[in-house]
């Protein structure tokens, strides 16, 4: 085939059909033509086509760069560098993708609309989540789990708590997320509890007064004296976070939105179980539980406890030349057994 000549004129009007403006900074529309080891070819209807390199193809990591720019498909660009001594612009489609992204994250938290992302990795104060291509931070505080149990590449139910998209800033929370789905709960398990129900929850937290008792999305206080008949020095004695125990409730504050549990209501009293069991004048052997000022308490029946006035306790000790601790053994005498005002008086002296 002979080489086409062209006139000037002829020449001169070729080069009009690609007549541009485009500078950095512009958005261009552009069709992928191919693709090769380094990027993307795409022509934006310039003199000589515009290359996109893959850092700023590629928006999802997990989706190859062929199934994010597709071959003969039309996209928008942002031209990142003007032409070369090659006449080819530079492109980025990963940051109109990101800016896109934005705007919808800012209608997404106006709405406080749920999102999902998917954790990237765990760092000092919370882990770090990819959503919608944007990079965010959830705290600690926000998460329902600790970061240590939050694996990269799971997903997390989330909602934005704060987003600047100048500082590149995107705090979420998982737990917000948890709180907004139990409200309703909330709302309708105040409605149906009554006291003297008894329900299953599991424990969440504990702390030196309770522990605290999710029972359906509302953590209700078990108080450390409900806890047992017996005495307890420590919650954690008894309770480890995760258990799941049966409890009664025995308070709703529907005002303060507070519950509170008993866990020993479902035990036998052993008040009452002591009855025809102690005697006034029996010679008994117990366990002392506690030491104050005014005298020691002692176990003489499991779960009753009586005191034994700091006087006799001294002149116990000086008569045996020892020095009672808590755990020890110590015969005593039955002076006055009280059920109904649960009391006991002891003494050493009818031993």
């Amino acid at each position: 085939m002979a080489e086409q000549k062209y006139t000037d004129a002829e020449f001169e009007a070729l080069l009009n059909k690609y007549d541009y403006s485009f500078q950095k900074g512009d958005l261009v529309k552009g069709i992928v033509c191919s693709y090769d080891s380094t990027g993307v070819i795409v022509d934006i209807g310039a003199k000589t086509t515009a290359y996109v390199p893959e850092k700023e193809a590629i928006v999802d990591k997990t989706i190859p760069l062929e199934e994010t720019l597709k071959k003969n498909q039309e996209y928008e660009f942002l031209i990142i560098r003007e032409e070369d001594e090659d006449g080819r612009f530079m492109l980025s489609y990963k940051k109109v993708a990101m800016a896109y992204s934005w705007r919808e994250l800012e209608q997404l938290k106006a709405e406080d609309a749920t999102v999902e992302g998917v954790i990237v990795s765990s760092v000092k104060g919370g882990v770090l989540v990819e959503v919608k291509g944007v990079r965010g931070f959830v705290p600690s505080s926000h998460l329902k789990l600790k970061p240590s149990d939050n694996i990269p590449g799971e997903k997390l139910e989330l909602k934005i708590l704060t987003m600047d998209i100048q500082q590149g800033n995107f705090i979420l929370s998982n737990r917000k997320v948890y709180s907004d789905e139990q409200e309703e709960g909330r709302k309708d398990l105040f409605e149906t509890l009554e006291v003297g129900q008894t329900i299953q929850g599991e424990v969440v937290r504990i702390t030196d007064f309770g522990a605290f008792v999710d029972i359906g999305g509302i953590d209700a206080l078990l108080p450390l004296s409900q806890i047992s008949w017996r005495w307890v020095d420590h919650p954690s004695d008894i309770l480890k976070v995760g258990d799941t125990i049966t409890v009664e409730v025995i308070v709703i504050d529907k005002d303060k939105q507070r519950i509170s549990l008993s866990l020993k209501n479902l035990e036998k009293d052993p008040w009452v179980e002591a009855k025809g069991k102690i005697s006034d004048g029996q010679k008994i052997e117990g366990i002392i539980t506690r030491i104050k000022h005014f005298g020691a308490f002692v176990e003489v029946f499991p779960g009753v406890e009586a005191l034994l006035p700091n006087n006799e306790l001294i002149e116990y000790q000086n008569q045996n030349n020892t020095i009672l601790k808590v755990g020890d053994k110590i015969k005593t005498t039955i002076i006055k057994f009280n059920p109904d005002d649960r009391r006991i008086s002891l003494s050493i002296k009818n031993d």
